[in-house]
């Protein structure tokens, strides 16, 4: 998770950005003003989160820019954490605030793992063998 972390910290300045994180899933929060989910795209490719977003801006025609201060085009590849599971990951947008919940992948139950020897396959070969020599 921390390469998440680091890759979070690299994101624009006028992009903020939270992760947080339950026993079950992974919450990204990212502020992206004057985006909604028409300029937004979300994909999962090769073990990363790819956002690409917009911020869609209404100029008057009788304006021109004489300056812009705070233009947004988001291309990010963000690593996903190793036990995110990207096929039930789900997004919504509100305001120009994009919440991607990633649930976690469950841990494998606790269990005793039998540890067979070579002794046993072979005295299971003997009894084998030695039931055939009675019929």
């Amino acid at each position: 998770m921390s390469t998440l972390r680091d890759a979070l910290s690299e994101l624009p300045d006028a992009v903020f950005a939270d992760l947080l994180e339950s026993e079950t899933s992974y919450l990204l929060v990212l502020d992206l003003p004057g985006v909604t989910a028409e300029t937004a795209d979300l994909k999962v490719e090769k073990g990363r989160l790819l956002v690409e977003a917009r911020r869609d801006k209404q100029l008057p025609p009788e304006f021109d820019y004489v300056r812009e201060e705070r233009p947004l085009f988001l291309d990010a590849e963000l690593p996903l954490p190793p036990d995110a599971v990207a096929d039930d990951a789900e997004a919504s947008m509100e305001r120009g605030v994009l919440e991607i919940r990633l649930p976690k992948r469950e841990a494998a139950p606790e269990r005793t793992i039998p540890i067979t020897t070579g002794d046993e396959d072979a005295s299971s070969a003997g009894q084998k063998n030695s039931g055939d020599g009675d019929a």
